[in-house]
């Protein structure tokens, strides 16, 4: 079985090399870039990353720039390392396609795990799949598609989708959501709901109406008739 490849970024040689041991420890090959413009010369040589561990401040190329850059062309899990932990700051980092954060100083076993629980749950659900309303979610492909066309989803946003799906007509509070969603006991704060809900519901189009709110707790996913 071939290895999955974990690119990391970061311009501190110290912090490449504890993440990169770790990682090493496990299985996994470790790709180095110490800024966002040596990671996407990285990432485009090697087309078939698994996870993108990456600083926010860096020379040249900063962290939000280099995940903007790489979600113009790819869905790759985007794990973000920073040292600041200010809502606007992971609320932003949500927008533009941030999977997970991880805020410095933190324990390399932590990251270790938060890496291979996302690439278990990415790896999909031993080829379910589900048809809600017009919406075909293929969990082992990750792919969603609508009335026969695919829809191009975040790793995050196929994952609040499927939870949608799985849980249809029940009324989920955004804490609920965060805990099945973001899991690892995530302590950020709950309108990052918010903010996917919202660009998901503009992908599906007319069928992100499927997605009520529940004014004052969270979402409902119901199906029209």
């Amino acid at each position: 079985m071939e290895k999955t490849k974990i690119l990391v970024v970061d311009d501190e040689a110290r912090m490449r090399k504890l993440v990169g041991d770790f990682l090493h420890r496990e299985g996994y090959v470790v790709l180095e870039a110490s800024d966002g413009m040596e990671a996407m010369e990285v990432f485009y040589r090697e087309r078939d990353i698994g996870v993108v561990i990456l600083d926010v401040m860096m020379p040249r190329m900063d962290g939000w720039q280099t995940c903007r850059e790489i979600r113009q062309t790819s869905e790759v899990p985007i794990i973000m390392l920073t040292a600041r932990s200010e809502e606007r700051d992971e609320l932003q980092g949500f927008a533009i396609g941030v999977d997970e954060y991880i805020s410095k100083p933190f324990s390399p076993k932590i990251l270790v795990a938060r890496v291979e629980a996302i690439l278990r749950r990415s790896a999909g659900g031993g080829g379910e799949v589900l048809d809600v309303g017009g919406i075909v979610i293929d969990k082992a492909a990750h792919q969603v598609s609508i009335d026969g066309t695919e829809v191009v989803l975040s790793y995050k946003e196929f994952e609040l989708l499927t939870y949608f799906a799985q849980n249809q007509g029940l009324a989920l509070s955004r804490e609920k959501i965060l805990n099945h969603v973001w899991n690892y006991d995530y302590f950020g704060d709950a309108r990052t709901i918010d903010t996917h809900v919202k660009k998901l519901r503009n992908k599906l189009g007319s069928k992100g109406d499927y997605i009520k709110t529940v004014w004052g707790m969270g979402y409902k996913f119901e199906v029209e008739a």
